[in-house]
């Protein structure tokens, strides 16, 4: 029998997702590891508890976000894990009753996103620059929160929404001519996606770049992978077994372990990162882990 003492308890942030359940659900055990899961409903609000204050020893994390705290310091580790991931076509939409849109009409406009650093955000603005054409530096970006990192700052083609404003009824109101939105506003019927037959695009680019768009991925205190290797092996393992329990797999599925499966994705949304300027210059993908978890799963 295990001794209690040995059992290394772990301030823990993940959402409650297909992948996570039978981790969160306590189906799937340790004999070493035990999770203090956070009372958080939606992950990213917390994300500045991450990074500002250290405040969890694993913790799912946004991949920009995470490029941004690496470029400033932060004691944090990545591990190969991805808990959340999506196409990002689909999710740029336009106002259909105040006409068409498509990316070539996008230069110059004024598009609406959740925070400039967003990573969904960063995607689609890395698929209209380098599949499109668009001209970044010309669009007027009309956030409403601040990026997660406090060092980072918004660049000057950023603009904050007057409070209390909300980005789809912006959209609806004509002050907006496209927005990057997620949830159910993707279900107004007033919306289209921007980049037409959104799904066939983003099979194409999968294909085209071998590669599927990461979103969440999972942190470690880099104290912990220091002082506790077999600890953070043990989570890594828990979270893919999770993962293999739902029988979320798929031909474009982005939920993958290992650095082997994901290094092309992480080379595109670091391009991505130092084009738009979300970090002063571009990551090897070996300097986003250290020595250790740089391994798991390999």
């Amino acid at each position: 029998m295990t001794n209690e003492a040995t059992v290394v308890r772990l301030k823990t942030l993940l959402g409650d997702y297909p992948n996570t359940k039978a981790l969160k659900s306590g189906a799937i055990k340790s004999s070493t590891v035990t999770f203090d899961f956070a009372d958080v409903k939606v992950p990213n609000t917390a994300f500045k508890d991450v990074v500002r204050h250290l405040k969890y020893d694993v913790a799912e994390l946004a991949i920009v976000t995470y490029l941004q705290a690496k470029a400033h310091g932060k004691p944090l580790v990545l591990l190969p894990a991805v808990m959340v991931g999506a196409l990002p076509h689909p999710f740029l939409v336009y106002n259909a009753e105040r006409g068409a849109l498509s990316p070539a009409d996008l230069n110059g406009k004024r598009l609406g996103i959740r925070a400039y650093s967003v990573t969904t955000a960063a995607w689609v603005r890395g698929v209209l620059q380098n599949d499109h054409g668009v001209d970044l530096d010309s669009i007027k970006w009309v956030t409403f929160e601040d990026p997660h990192v406090a060092e980072y700052s918004d660049p000057p083609t950023a603009q904050r929404a007057a409070a209390g404003k909300q980005m789809a009824q912006m959209l609806l109101d004509g002050e907006l001519d496209a927005a990057v939105v997620g949830g159910g506003d993707l279900k107004e019927p007033r919306f289209r996606p921007v980049i037409p037959n959104p799904d066939a695009a983003a099979r194409a680019w999968c294909q085209k770049h071998g590669a599927v768009p990461v979103n969440h991925m999972v942190v470690v205190k880099e104290s912990l992978a220091q002082s506790n290797p077999d600890a953070v092996r043990e989570v890594f393992r828990l979270l893919r077994e999770s993962k293999s329990a739902s029988g979320a797999t798929g031909e474009l599925d982005p939920l993958q372990f290992g650095l082997p499966s994901l290094r092309r994705s992480l080379e595109i949304i670091i391009d991505y990162s130092a084009q738009q300027r979300l970090i002063p210059r571009k990551f090897a993908v070996g300097e986003l882990f250290n020595d250790f978890t740089r391994t798991l799963g390999s």
